[in-house]
């Protein structure tokens, strides 16, 4: 144990962060002056911050082996430096890589059946509705937000990120726009009180699916807008759609479905129709979870079953099944700051919360909003909105010939006031 205790020593003080760690025995290494203070409660913790395993150590967290006093900002930046290196680059090597690859495929696609989705979703989103209802924004919009002003709040900026969104795919009056994964709604009746569209979403949430239904009649779009109790997998395909839009939920789709995702949309897309993908990526090209144990951590506590993908991936994939992107944008810093506005907002209804769900749910809570805001920052995860379209194969005369969709290959229609 002392020497554990050494290594611990040596790399708090050379942490770079004003923070400090008390050992279960009491003492006390790092910054005379901390700004933050991690506090272990279990000699097991002691290896989890030697190694720079920081999901384990959070892990600790939830289950009361470990506390900390301070900023959740300032908890996050000795985090990072605890990390101590990039954890978007466990590539594996060796003789076992294949077996290894096939083991995790095996897993996904287990993971990832109708009914396991649906266990999955449940599992994160039917929390509680007024747990969200703290942080989030009046809208309960649960994706990055877009801040297309410095200055905007949480709720200016996603009401900026919905019409964003139908500006890039052009919805247009009487439209049928499909919203896949369509959460508490702020998309779903967005676009069809602001641009007219027949819109359906679909979502695995109970407790989405009710209050929806429920906005739906108080907004009095009974017949123009409707919400299904679906999986992608089972919509329909008899009349296809004019623009469709998935915000936040190929994340959930598992890296052996994403063929089957892209494909089952290009079929539900007519020929010259648009859309959105808007999702997490990856920040590295081969890194299956992020490491340090913060993967396993959203994997336990907070979303089983999600699986990020690069940007190149995912590309390819879209195109394989018929699709052609037309326009990719980044929204990483975004979503960082989207994230700390959620934090800030938990942070500041701790109380209530508590009062609203367990302890171990507000702690996980507490370090996936701040944990995930400052992987945005450092780049280890990003967001990309991704406008593709379903090409017609008919080239036809106009502005662009051989355009194939409505898009006009170029961003006025987005930015023009």
């Amino acid at each position: 144990m002392p020497a554990l205790e050494a290594i611990l020593r040596d790399k708090f003080d050379n942490l770079g962060a004003p923070a400090a760690l008390v050992l279960p025995g009491g003492q006390r290494i790092g910054s005379a002056d901390a700004r933050v203070t991690i506090r272990l409660n279990d000699m097991r913790s002691l290896a989890h911050v030697a190694a720079g395993q920081v999901g384990k150590l959070a892990e600790d967290y939830v289950e009361g082996r470990a506390d900390f006093d301070g900023s959740m900002r300032d908890l996050m930046s000795a985090i990072a430096a605890l990390v101590g290196g990039d954890p978007t680059r466990g590539v594996e090597h060796g003789p076992w890589r294949w077996w290894r690859g096939l083991m995790r495929r095996g897993k996904s696609l287990a993971r990832h059946t109708a009914e396991a989705d649906a266990r999955q979703v449940e599992f994160h989103y039917d929390v509680s509705d007024d747990f969200y209802a703290l942080w989030l924004d009046p809208r309960r919009v649960y994706s990055c937000a877009y801040y297309s002003e410095p200055t905007m709040t949480l709720a200016r900026a996603q009401e900026a990120k919905l019409d964003h969104i139908c500006r890039k795919l052009m919805l247009r009056e009487g439209e049928r726009f499909l919203d896949v994964g369509a959460g508490w709604g702020g998309l779903l009746l967005w676009a069809a009180q602001h641009y007219g569209v027949r819109a359906t979403g679909i979502t695995l949430s109970r407790n989405q699916h009710a209050h929806v239904e429920k906005l739906i009649a108080e907004r009095r779009l009974t017949g123009r807008v409707h919400i299904e109790l679906l999986d992608y997998r089972s919509l329909p395909e008899d009349e296809p759609w004019d623009k469709i839009a998935s915000v936040g939920m190929f994340e959930h789709v598992g890296r052996p479905l994403l063929p089957t995702y892209f494909e089952k949309l290009q079929r539900l897309l007519r020929p010259g129709g648009l859309l959105m993908n808007h999702g997490i990526t990856a920040g590295g090209t081969t890194n299956h979870q992020l490491g340090a144990g913060m993967g396993n951590f959203i994997e336990r506590y907070i979303f089983p079953g999600g699986e990020l993908l690069h940007l190149s991936h995912v590309l390819r994939e879209l195109s394989e099944a018929g699709l052609e992107a037309l326009d990719v944008e980044n929204l990483r810093p975004h979503y960082a700051r989207t994230l700390w506005a959620w934090s800030d907002g938990l942070e500041a209804q701790l109380s209530h919360a508590r009062e609203i769900t367990s302890e171990r749910v507000v702690r996980a809570y507490r370090l996936y909003l701040a944990g995930c805001a400052m992987a945005f920052e450092q780049g280890w995860i990003s967001l990309h909105q991704v406008l593709a379209s379903r090409p017609s194969g008919a080239v036809a005369d106009g502005p662009m010939r051989g355009a194939q969709s409505a898009y006009p290959f170029q961003r006025g229609h987005v930015y023009r006031p």
